[in-house]
């Protein structure tokens, strides 16, 4: 923005209500944010009259936007008299900025874009340098202008995350996985790291969050693998309601009904918590980490507590 002349509004502290009062007062062209952000902004009285005929660009990254949020934020712009739609992209630290969005004239439902013109993404088996057919699902490599060098003091690190290949170029193990389909378009599935392996099926968050979003009782869900005995990993899914909607069993049941129509029987959530809020990371992300770091303790406590 900067290199182009445009003028920057910086945001130091993110707070929803002072960032929508900022976009009206100033009438910006161009916004970007994670999910939740976008997700705060639907639910801000403030913004009930707000004009935004003047956007002529939101983008979204640094996290998965769900296929439910992304219909509910094209609505939200449109009924604000905005005449663009939300684009997602995609990027990694290891490249520092965005190498993947999606074009303006052109949207395909989950997808996170096409590659830039000078970056080049490939989908290879994960682990190896073996390319993948179009369709099918494997690790995302990046390559171009904007990939690292190395992680500082790290050269173990830098050895497994940047290799290079007998094409000539340095490749960026991202962690994630995804599929190409023959248009070029990048779908994401999830952290490598994030999957939950249960039974032995592989379980992707993301696609378990988009269905639960999708409920008209939900305001936004984070899933997790939490230990299991039987299972090695049982999904658990943890919900925060829209405004108004108890927090009740039948609430519960009624959601719990409703992802039975649409998740397979191996990755329905065995347990479905209510939270006021999600915790976010300090760039607004839902901090499942956080999730997945209280239920260990819950269960060392309940260990400690039987023996």
């Amino acid at each position: 923005m900067l290199a182009n002349g445009g003028r920057c509004i910086l945001v130091p502290r993110f707070n929803a209500k002072s960032y929508g009062k900022l976009i009206t007062k100033y009438r910006c062209n161009f916004i970007a944010g994670v999910p939740t952000l976008y997700e705060a902004l639907l639910r801000l009285d403030s913004m009930d009259k707000a004009d935004l005929s003047c956007l002529k660009g939101v983008f979204s990254g640094g996290d998965s936007l769900s296929v439910e949020l992304k219909k509910k934020l094209d609505k939200f712009l449109y009924d604000h008299n905005a005449m663009v739609q939300v684009r997602e992209g995609y990027g990694t630290t290891e490249t520092v900025t965005a190498c993947c969005l999606t074009p303006p004239h052109m949207f395909k439902e989950g997808s996170i874009g096409l590659p830039f013109p000078d970056t080049y993404i490939k989908i290879v088996k994960p682990g190896t340098d073996e390319e993948l057919p179009y369709g099918q699902e494997g690790e995302i490599l990046l390559s171009g202008p904007t990939v690292m060098k190395e992680y500082l003091h790290n050269p173990e690190e830098t050895a497994r995350t940047l290799q290079h290949h007998a094409d000539g170029l340095d490749w960026v193990y991202t962690g994630d996985l995804g599929t190409m389909d023959q248009d070029g378009f990048i779908f994401f599935r999830g952290r490598m790291k994030r999957m939950i392996v249960s039974s032995g099926y592989n379980i992707y968050p993301a696609q378990l969050e988009n269905i639960l979003d999708g409920n008209e009782l939900v305001q936004m869900s984070c899933v997790i693998g939490v230990p299991d005995d039987y299972r090695m990993q049982a999904v658990k899914a943890f919900v925060t309601l829209k405004p108004g909607v108890p927090a009740t069993e039948e609430t519960r049941e009624s959601i719990m009904a409703y992802a039975r129509k649409r998740i397979a029987k191996y990755a329905m959530p065995r347990e479905l918590e209510f939270r006021d809020t999600l915790p976010k990371t300090l760039v607004g992300k839902v901090a499942y980490r956080q999730l997945e770091e209280e239920e260990a303790a819950k269960r060392a406590q309940a260990q400690k507590i039987k023996q």
